[in-house]
């Protein structure tokens, strides 16, 4: 099986190119599989680019402990990329079919290769039962959720996947990983949540990390970052416009007049190889 990692602003996953390999089994293992940084390629999971009948390309999303998931703001953008480096459809707008619909993404050229990448992420979902979770409130803002003795405010919003977001003076090793999974797991998410942790800096500029659902700490995530800006503009701490500097790199976000949420960011290519079996 021929496969090819990818990253956006350190997210990194394996990529199979299904307009051109076979595959049968089961996904999920697979994932599990490939993903693993010792014995496999390693990767945050597992992403496959697929023909859609509804659009240029579709894309299914395995986390690395096997999970598929809804969605995945930075593998959309390397989804794009690899549709329009490989000539599958060479446009600069594209349409790809994903869990949450069709988003469209708009593609910087240079070279004959797609260099950054501009994703319609559509309207935030801020219905507490469509999120889905238990907290009260559409959305639950400034939510109280107790770990470990400790309360921290919650602000719930899904992107096609579930999130919840704290806002922090400083962002620390044991927020992300001692807190992150214990939100993520916790009995208000009935489908589980990932969780970001944002120290603001001003109107226009945050930093952030994220615990992301299946996966643990990653180096971005790009749901989790639209999700930050518009819990960041219910709450009023954010102007519509924000630079969100992640792990990996910087996303830029707009959440628009429109309702819809724009993510601007990097996608790149960087090896590829044979899967045995």
């Amino acid at each position: 099986m021929r496969f090819t990692k990818m990253q956006g602003c350190g997210n990194d996953y394996v990529y199979v190119d299904l307009f051109r390999e076979k595959l049968t089994g089961d996904m999920s293992k697979l994932a599990v599989q490939i993903a693993d940084r010792h014995f496999g390629v390693g990767g945050d999971g597992l992403i496959l680019i697929c023909p859609s009948e509804r659009a240029d390309a579709r894309m299914r999303m395995f986390n690395a402990d096997g999970s598929e998931a809804e969605m995945c703001g930075n593998g959309l953008r390397c989804v794009a990329k690899y549709v329009y480096d490989h000539g599958i459809a060479r446009k600069e707008r594209l349409a790809i079919e994903t869990g949450r619909g069709i988003l469209t993404v708009d593609l910087e050229v240079k070279g004959g290769k797609a260099q950054r990448v501009r994703v319609d992420m559509g309207e935030p979902i801020l219905e507490a039962a469509k999120i889905p979770t238990l907290l009260k409130g559409d959305p639950p803002t400034e939510a109280e959720i107790v770990i470990e003795g400790e309360a921290f405010a919650f602000t719930c919003v899904s992107m096609g996947n579930p999130h919840a977001v704290a806002f922090v003076p400083e962002i620390t090793d044991r927020l992300v990983h001692q807190v992150g999974p214990r939100v993520e797991t916790h009995e208000a998410f009935p489908r589980r949540t990932n969780v970001e942790f944002v120290k603001v800096n001003d109107r226009t500029d945050a930093d952030m990390r994220v615990w992301e659902r299946g996966s643990g700490e990653t180096m971005a995530c790009g749901t989790g970052a639209c999700a930050v800006a518009v819990a960041g503009v219910l709450t009023s701490r954010f102007d519509r416009k924000v630079t969100l500097h992640l792990l990996g790199g910087d996303l830029q976000i707009e959440w628009a007049a429109d309702n819809h949420v724009y993510k601007t960011g990097p996608a790149v290519e960087v090896f590829s190889g044979e899967w045995p079996g």
